[in-house]
């Protein structure tokens, strides 16, 4: 026998990992970092689960806009319908349209002005109307800023309105309360016997004229609306020459 030692024999390397056999025996290569990752193998311990497919949307509901802008507008319409039948009634409207006078409704004026007179503190004056007028409403009360205030209002025989209003307030405060406000003076008309001034007023640029009567308590006469002013000089020439009712009285 040599005396020379043999060489200790070198331990077999370790398997890699990558090269470890599986449960046949077969070696399974290892992943190769050049071409990515694997993806991990799901964990069946967490249950984790593909997602549900989502239900297919179905079509479009309508947008609801344009329903809805419809029924606006038909409702606005509807308003506009009953606001210009409800004007052609008015009673008072300067400006109203022109309407026949068998449409609108009637008020026994005389009577009305001869229960006034029970309570109003100046003589009032019971126009003659011309044939073809009839009057469509009436009204008595306070004045803002002192004095009283008795109206008749009148369709002439051409559908247009006028009023005469007849009151103890002083001009300014009567003018104001009649046009929703102070106005400003344009003139002066001669109708009646009398010496008008005249106001202009709201958007149409309305007639009114307010004159003072020369008697005894102090009162004015004020004609307003839509009327042409030939019917306004016809209502002044009326209520000057109309009967007159004596302070807190009515004739027999």
């Amino acid at each position: 026998m040599s005396g020379t030692p043999r060489p200790d024999p070198q331990p077999a390397p370790a398997p890699d990992a990558g090269d470890r056999p599986d449960a046949h025996g077969s070696t399974a290569p290892a992943e190769d970092p050049g071409h990515g990752s694997a993806a991990p193998a799901e964990d069946p311990g967490h249950g984790s689960e593909a997602p549900a497919e989502q239900p297919a949307e179905g079509p479009a509901k309508p947008a609801r806009g344009l329903p809805r802008v419809r029924e606006m507008l038909l409702a606005i319409g509807l308003i506009i319908v009953v606001s210009l039948l409800f004007t052609r009634s008015c009673s008072f409207s300067p400006g109203g349209p022109t309407v026949a006078p068998g449409s609108a409704p009637t008020v026994d004026s005389a009577a009305q002005l001869q229960e006034a007179a029970l309570h109003t503190p100046f003589a009032l004056h019971v126009p003659q109307l011309p044939p073809g007028w009839t009057a469509n409403s009436a009204d008595d009360g306070p004045v803002v800023g002192g004095g009283r205030a008795v109206t008749v209002g009148y369709l002439t025989e051409g559908g247009s309105y006028v009023r005469l209003v007849q009151s103890d307030a002083t001009e300014e405060n009567l003018v104001a309360a009649q046009a929703g406000g102070p106005q400003t003076a344009t003139g002066t008309v001669d109708a009646a016997g009398l010496t008008w001034v005249v106001y202009r007023v709201g958007p149409r640029s309305e007639a009114m004229w307010v004159a003072q009567l020369p008697a005894t308590p102090r009162s004015s006469l004020l004609l307003t609306g839509s009327a042409p002013e030939p019917d306004f000089r016809t209502l002044a020439q009326a209520a000057v020459d109309g009967t007159v009712l004596p302070v807190g009285s009515a004739p027999s």
